[in-house]
């Protein structure tokens, strides 16, 4: 297929690599950030709008509600948006993590240009996306969905229609949530240990025989006792998510005390410096209210 890829991140170019590595031919837009290596591989074009046009399936994969509008919507003097390059019959397919009710707008958008829209979100890290093992959650319809299908095998594993458009960004939401509350109980686990007399890694090896095992456990545990925080998920992302999450409880007038924590730990660690680093330093927070540092 001809897709056209818009977002080359952490997560993206693996993406888009595992792609060109299934044998689809990728464009991408023209950015003073492209590296040789990536303007080797791809197909460079001007701008999203040119994108658009040269390819049947378009993937955004960029970080926040605002950048997903601005790339399908940007004014011509903004570098062109992606729907004003669409056609009838073509699909857009959003992997970023934005709010579940800004992506209901944008795919009635979209789908008033006689086009499809699929958002599917992913878990997973720069890892899963260098393996190409994504957690894929996708909203949007049947049809859409089996098309894309062999574009969500090639960069993940665990791919999964949950609904109608929006379903992917709730189950997100969702992901986000759970994998926040692990990280904290994990921390909370390792600074109690520690400052109890225990070696973290022995408590860490001993649990992850146990019930309390987790992904969580086996890697971010690790990194918290290596103190290796360069980024795989950074803090300030999952700071967006979980306020995707929270302002979405006030609109359905659902109780999320435990992500209010989360958020508020996160916060104290970006304070401090800390947005950019993967968000397994949470413990940083939990070490300085604590006075004690496990590594």
């Amino acid at each position: 297929m001809k897709i056209g890829f818009i977002g080359l991140g952490i997560m993206g170019l693996p993406m888009a690599q595992n792609l060109l590595k299934a044998g689809h031919e990728v464009a991408v837009p023209e950015r003073p950030s492209l590296k040789p290596e990536a303007r080797a591989a791809f197909v460079v074009l001007a701008d999203a709008m040119a994108v658009a046009e040269a390819s049947d399936i378009i993937i955004l994969m960029v970080p926040d509600t605002p950048d997903v509008e601005r790339v399908l919507f940007g004014a011509r003097e903004d570098g062109g948006g992606v729907a004003a390059g669409l056609s009838a019959g073509k699909l857009v397919i959003d992997m970023s993590s934005i709010s579940p009710t800004a992506t209901k707008d944008f795919a009635r958008r979209i789908n008033a240009l006689g086009c499809d829209y699929l958002d599917a979100p992913v878990s997973g890290g720069e890892v899963g996306a260098r393996n190409a093992a994504l957690t894929i959650m996708i909203g949007g319809p049947d049809a859409a969905f089996e098309r894309a299908r062999p574009l969500f095998e090639a960069m993940g594993k665990n791919i999964t229609l949950v609904g109608g458009n929006g379903a992917g960004q709730v189950t997100k939401v969702a992901n986000q949530i759970i994998v926040a509350l692990n990280i904290e109980a994990v921390a909370e686990a390792l600074v109690f240990a520690s400052k109890a007399g225990a070696d973290p890694a022995k408590v860490r090896a001993a649990l992850m025989g146990g019930f309390a095992n987790s992904r969580v456990l086996e890697v971010h545990a690790e990194r918290m006792i290596n103190r290796t925080f360069q980024p795989g998920f950074r803090i300030a992302l999952h700071q967006k998510d979980l306020n995707l999450a929270l302002q979405s409880a006030r609109e359905l007038g659902v109780a999320l005390p435990n992500t209010a924590s989360a958020q508020q730990l996160f916060s104290a660690v970006a304070a401090m410096g800390g947005a950019e680093l993967d968000h397994s330093s949470l413990i940083r927070a939990l070490e300085t209210m604590s006075s004690h540092e496990i590594g």
